[in-house]
């Protein structure tokens, strides 16, 4: 275990149609893997990813168990080819159960069908067109948090900083209207930048509660492990080693912000100096530059892309 490793697990967003189409034909452990989780979800996940829709790709319900198979496959991947492993790990929303599944705490097939039903929950907390997301740059953290507080409390409706990706870099989410609302007294505050996002559903809102109560039925009914590697938890960016405190945060994430900037700065105090993303695409990565330019970070995505990145962790 190597001190100042960690590994960042990706969420919604970096799926794509096709991904990991070069890993699979050069690694029999994905095509492995995926199976195991297909199996365990009645469908063929890698049928869906290598068809090309990504319509039927970029649905809540499959997006998540794709992206946690697609990565849990990378860590199988790297571990089966010797790779380095880090004294600690991180996932940005739905990584963090892909984290928890690659630190052991959760078995392949139970992880699949969670984030399936979470996906499905979340989908379905709020009427589709009713909630909106959208990411704001050029702002602080403050700022943002004051007048989506302001909105709501003028509106009598919900509108909250959902994700804290990089300084300067907040999503928003909440009902479409107080969104719009929120969009423009930002544009008035001096946001550089607003991107509304392709989502569907106001995710790590409060809307979100709903669908966090019906993941706690599913998550009761799951054996959940200590992990053998620190996760640190969204919620408030520790380790946990008890399962039934795991259990909490997971259904407590769904409805709480995503603290990402902070998750980067507790793995800085643990030791971290180096990091892997594991997954497809390179976005944790891109975060990782605006939190810290000097960071590096390696990438699993690409064959020879993960081979180097042994070559170049195995001497830490």
């Amino acid at each position: 275990m190597i001190r100042d490793l960690a590994f960042l697990f990706p969420g919604q967003g970096s799926q794509r149609a096709g991904m990991l189409s070069e890993a699979a034909a050069r690694f029999p452990v994905v095509a492995a893997t995926f199976s195991e989780a297909s199996d365990a979800l009645d469908f063929d996940l890698w049928e869906l990813i290598k068809s090309g829709d990504a319509t039927a790709l970029n649905l809540t319900e499959n997006t998540q168990p794709a992206l946690l198979v697609s990565s849990v496959a990378l860590w199988r991947v790297w571990k089966e080819q010797g790779g380095a492993i880090p004294a600690a790990m991180a996932g940005h929303s739905l990584g963090e159960f892909s984290a928890l599944c690659c630190a052991g705490a959760l078995g392949l097939a139970d992880a699949a069908k969670l984030v399936r039903a979470r996906g499905q929950f979340m989908q379905t907390a709020v009427p589709l067109g009713e909630g909106a997301m959208a990411a704001i740059l050029g702002l602080g953290d403050e700022q943002v948090l004051a007048i989506c507080d302001q909105v709501a409390a003028a509106e009598d409706t919900v509108v909250q900083a959902v994700n804290f990706n990089a300084p300067g870099q907040v999503v928003i989410a909440g009902r479409k209207d107080a969104v719009d609302i929120a969009i423009e007294k930002l544009k008035g505050a001096g946001a550089k930048r607003v991107m509304p996002l392709p989502v569907s559903a106001p995710f790590h809102t409060s809307l979100m509660t709903p669908a966090g109560e019906r993941l706690r039925e599913v998550l009761d009914g799951l054996e959940l492990s200590t992990p053998g590697i620190a996760v640190l938890h969204n919620v408030h960016g520790q380790s946990e080693t008890d399962p039934s405190r795991i259990r909490e945060l997971l259904v407590e994430q769904i409805a709480s912000p995503v603290r990402w900037t902070f998750c980067v700065a507790k793995l800085r105090e643990r030791g971290a100096s180096a990091f892997v993303e594991c997954g497809p695409g390179k976005v944790l990565g891109g975060l990782l530059r605006r939190i810290e330019k000097s960071l590096p970070c390696h990438y699993l995505e690409d064959p020879d892309a993960l081979l180097a990145a042994q070559a170049d962790l195995a001497d830490r």
